[in-house]
């Protein structure tokens, strides 16, 4: 028991868990957007908020696995990631897999929920490809220089397949915003992430911006896409009519990616885990939490 609970908490320290809540606010933003057009309601019921959750965190637990299994030899050869579980030798390939396994699994399961409980078909009819096109990023790096924005669309399938979930037949304009501001902002904070390994890069002979374009240009497209983000996001507020609250949560967003720009140079990469984690956190949960009390208080209705 000791020992199960012990390779859980790694394999959950090797995925960063904590970090689904870069893009869970976002898919639950979509999840309230699409209850708007629930005419009995307005708004989604707590269990599928539950099950967009369990959604949410067992498909980005099943895309991290795979992108850990597939890159151990590389992250083995890099000096930043040498300690990560797998090159370390403190997790197993085979419990890697078989973690992979059971996050599939639930999520399968969670998918089949929105059937039998919701009479929804979409998210399990979509569940197989969703899950392949995520774990398919590990493989992109290796072959085009664009894998940034592959790793964004990824994560703005989130506000999609939430979408999907609540109100199939709304999905429109909205949406596709949503998910254009989604994979500029993941894209653009990607590529600064990735000016940490820009030898190692070159060296394992792998595509990225900062290591084919140097740091300088690569960061200044980053900037470009969170430009476009931002320009999403107001135009989202524009299209779905949204009110004051989310019009400060843009605002205090737009603050944000200008502080993490600034904090990230060529050259100068020190405060890269500031600028990735912990601004790009706040971001996403402030601009969470104002859309969606935004949308319950125009809706006057509780969420039941």
């Amino acid at each position: 028991m000791t020992t199960a609970v012990s390779t859980v908490r790694v394999w959950a320290d090797m995925v960063k868990l904590s970090h689904s809540v870069f893009a869970l606010p976002f898919a639950l933003i979509a999840a309230f957007l699409a209850g708007r057009g629930l005419l009995d309601r307005g708004l989604p019921q707590w269990g599928q908020l539950g099950l967009i959750v369990v959604c949410m965190v067992s498909a980005r637990s099943v895309a991290m696995t795979f992108n850990r299994i597939a890159d151990a030899a590389i992250d083995a050869r890099n000096p930043r990631t040498a300690n990560r579980p797998l090159p370390a030798k403190t997790l197993s390939t085979s419990a890697a897999w078989l973690m992979l396994a059971l996050a599939g699994v639930t999520f399968a399961i969670a998918c089949l929920g929105f059937y039998f409980f919701y009479q929804n078909a979409w998210p399990i009819f979509c569940s197989g490809p969703v899950l392949l096109f995520l774990c398919g990023y590990s493989l992109t790096k290796r072959f085009t220089r664009w894998s940034h924005f592959y790793l964004g669309t990824a994560l703005a399938l989130s506000p999609l397949a939430a979408w999907l979930a609540i109100h199939p037949a709304s999905v429109g304009m909205g949406t596709l915003l949503l998910m254009l501001a989604v994979t500029c902002w993941v894209g653009g904070f990607d590529i600064m992430y990735a000016c940490q390994d820009i030898e190692a890069d070159q060296r394992e002979g792998l595509f990225s911006l900062p290591s084919r374009i140097g740091p300088a240009k690569a960061l200044w497209i980053a900037r470009g896409s969170h430009v476009a983000s931002l320009a999403a996001l107001i135009a989202l507020g524009s299209v779905a009519e949204l009110g004051s609250l989310y019009a400060v949560g843009v605002a205090v967003a737009a603050v944000l990616l200008a502080v993490e720009n600034s904090l990230v140079r060529p050259g100068d990469y020190a405060k890269i885990n500031l600028a990735f984690f912990t601004i790009n956190g706040i971001v996403s949960i402030v601009l969470g939490a104002l859309t969606i009390a935004d949308i319950v208080l125009a809706s006057g209705t509780p969420v039941t």
